[in-house]
């Protein structure tokens, strides 16, 4: 199979700047990804709890943080949905990478936003500590609590606060992911592929 088994997906408001690469006026790319060889995944699908550790640990012992994680079926095939973030390579703010995985056993595909703090950077997380103090703010891992690596969770990625900041781009990742992955269509025969366990 050549390109990606994602068949049809709802590209509205994104501009094409690659054959399997988008962008939108946010500066959110989304790129399409096809790996013909078996997924790298730390942890089966089943039991979710283990996997999600698992992820959480491997996304610390790269410098990053797991925001969300979560399995669910996409196009009826069962996804891991993954929302990361990461230092920014230019050393000012953080990326959000919302990812979603649809492991096979020999092969996988990935939709992936990748979205980018611009301008002013910390204001979200500034609000949040000054309403809550620094005690309330910073928490464990939900997914592995001893987890002492990788950027440290806290409450101003919860997702209750999106409304307080439509345009970040934790939020806009969110939304965005939220609103693909019930377009996304899979080739038949990436579908009937042996499954990832």
């Amino acid at each position: 199979m050549t390109g990606t088994p994602i068949t049809q997906l709802d590209l509205s408001g994104f501009q094409p700047v690659d054959e399997l690469a988008w962008q939108d006026d946010n500066g959110i790319v989304l790129s399409l990804h096809y790996f013909d060889i078996p997924p790298d995944l730390p942890a089966p699908l089943d039991p979710v709890p283990q996997l999600q550790a698992a992820l959480a640990r491997y996304t610390a012992a790269a410098g990053a943080g797991l925001v969300d994680c979560a399995v669910e079926l996409v196009d009826g095939v069962p996804a891991v949905r993954q929302l990361v973030k990461v230092a920014h390579p230019q050393g000012h703010g953080q990326v959000f990478i919302a990812a979603c995985t649809v492991p096979r056993a020999t092969c996988s595909t990935v939709l992936k936003l990748q979205a980018p703090e611009r301008g002013m950077t910390g204001f979200r997380e500034a609000v949040i500590m000054d309403r809550l103090g620094p005690s309330d703010f910073f928490m464990p891992s939900p997914y592995a609590p001893d987890l002492t690596d990788g950027l440290p969770s806290h409450r101003a990625d919860d997702p209750q606060y999106d409304a307080e900041f439509p345009e970040h781009p934790l939020t806009l990742a969110r939304q965005i992911m939220r609103r693909l992955l019930p377009t996304v269509r899979l080739d038949p025969r990436f579908k009937a592929e042996q499954a990832f366990a």
